[in-house]
């Protein structure tokens, strides 16, 4: 076999360019085939190197199998040959001669014809998967997607796949998406892309398709406890206690709607916002199975030239914004790190000297870790300096994990600081709608009371469920206390 291919890749290469062409095939298919193994056992882990193997070398192997019968067409142009002359100069006459089965050349031609197409089709079939691992999405096009590679990996979809949210299923969703990636580096090329990338994503696959593969709306029902913990700027960062009973539910036969009646099929929340941005609401309809109609209009909207957006049928990415790159808020993050252990509460005013540190404006993402050691080190050196030795092991835990703060959510490259992706799962969310701008033709708002979405068992307490306490006469909020406690029993009458 090899002795036959040396025949034969000596016989085309009957000028320089033909040459080219089987220096390029044969380097590119012998590269690839030795980087594949490598990155098959595992010797080679760099993303880069699978985007060169899978992108360079199959092209530079096309581009050779398309040099070598262009230059046999220009040999054979130059002298004045028919083919079988040209092959008879070329090769020995019983590659030439014609048997029952056709020439010898003939048949080594389609033979490696078909090797050629056998490779290029294995090529492609793992090009594919290639593309289609979260690695390659976050790291090949790295100054630009490092941001959400980084919260990706952070995030409680860590283990799905990029292509199951943002490519979908069947040929079409395959075509377009390739489509759009090489519209996307072409625009990493030539920096055509904008900094930081703009939300909302208008191009995203239909949240029906996407989330509900594993979020079915129907199991969204009953209620869920979430207690929230908030520490206070105080020398001892003081706890304090917000814990709500959400109600979740879709709302069908006897259960009561909640939240996700918003999303419920039977019945569908229209909406349109100023210039498609989702943030500030034009009007909101609600469209029943009956096919009534309820428009609510936003009369507090005084701005003029701003662009209306088509009406939108609401679904989980309009509260789930943020379900997978997290962008955290600075006090809340340093709240969860103290809750989870990884801040003492005992270094004196670690939150409020945390939150200072990690909201500077600093000029690089090194020159912010950097100076968030100093900030922090240089405060507790200034005002406890018979204490820094007893408290460094705790200064440097606290450093390391605001530092890792600072370096999940700020991102400088892509100008990504605190309040470039706000969250609408909470008050920035509901509020949207849920205001007393918002209102029909008879001048009715749409609810905003606060017990609409959650009981409130306690709100900034020292103790958790502080509210399903017995209400004592003469404390300072016995009536608010009584209210709440009253309207959470009595939710589950309804």
């Amino acid at each position: 076999m090899l002795d036959k291919y040396i025949k034969f890749i000596k016989g085309v290469s009957v000028n320089p360019l033909g040459k080219w062409g089987v220096v390029l095939t044969t380097s590119s298919f012998i590269t690839f085939v030795i980087l594949e193994f490598a990155r098959l056992v595992g010797l080679i882990t760099a993303t880069y190197v699978g985007l060169i193997n899978y992108l360079v070398f199959p092209t530079l192997f096309v581009i050779g199998l398309i040099l070598i019968p262009i230059s046999w067409r220009k040999w054979k142009k130059q002298t004045g040959k028919s083919t079988k002359e040209l092959l008879t100069m070329r090769f020995p006459d019983e590659d030439v001669k014609e048997s029952f089965l056709g020439a010898g050349i003939i048949k080594t031609v389609g033979l490696f014809t078909v090797i050629n197409i056998l490779f290029l089709i294995i090529v492609s079939t793992q090009m594919l998967g290639f593309m289609d691992e979260p690695e390659f999405c976050g790291t090949a096009c790295h100054s630009v997607m490092n941001p959400e590679w980084t919260t990706y990996r952070q995030s409680p979809h860590a283990h799905v796949a990029c292509v199951e949210c943002h490519v979908g299923e069947g040929t079409k969703a395959l075509i377009d998406s390739k489509l759009n990636g090489a519209y996307q580096i072409l625009s990493l090329t030539f920096h055509l892309y904008d900094q930081p990338i703009p939300t909302p994503v208008h191009q995203l696959r239909p949240a029906r398709e996407t989330c509900e593969k594993c979020h079915w709306p129907k199991k969204f029902y009953g209620t869920r406890l979430l207690n929230i913990v908030h520490y206070k700027e105080d020398e001892a960062s003081t706890p304090q206690y917000t814990t709500l009973n959400m109600k979740i539910d879709v709302g069908k036969g006897e259960r009561k709607a909640g939240i996700h009646w918003h999303i419920s099929r039977d019945n569908q929340v229209v909406y349109t916002s100023v210039n498609d941005q989702r943030k500030k609401m034009i009007w909101v309809e609600l469209r029943d199975k009956d096919g009534s109609v309820h428009r609510f209009t936003n009369k507090g909207l005084t701005e003029t030239g701003d662009r209306e957006s088509e009406p939108r049928v609401m679904d989980c990415v309009d509260c789930h914004n943020r379900a997978t790159h997290i962008y955290e808020e600075p006090a809340h993050a340093i709240d969860r790190r103290i809750h989870q252990g990884l801040i003492d509460r005992t270094l004196p005013y670690i939150k409020k000297v945390g939150l200072a540190a990690i909201t500077r404006n600093y000029r690089s993402k090194a020159d912010g870790m950097e100076n968030i050691r100093k900030h922090v080190e240089g405060y507790y050196r200034r005002h406890y300096p018979n204490q820094i030795g007893q408290m460094y092991d705790k200064i440097d835990q606290a450093v390391q994990t605001l530092q890792a703060i600072y370096n999940r959510n700020i991102h400088p490259g892509m100008k990504i600081t605190w309040g470039s992706y706000p969250n609408f799962i909470g008050h920035d969310g509901c509020f949207r709608c849920h205001n007393e701008k918002m209102v029909d033709d008879q001048g009715k708002a749409i609810s905003h009371d606060c017990t609409t979405c959650h009981s409130i068992l306690a709100m900034e307490e020292k103790e958790p469920f502080q509210y399903l306490k017995p209400v004592k006469e003469k404390q300072k909020n016995a009536t608010m206390h009584k209210y709440l406690q009253d309207e959470f029993l009595n939710s589950f009458n309804e």
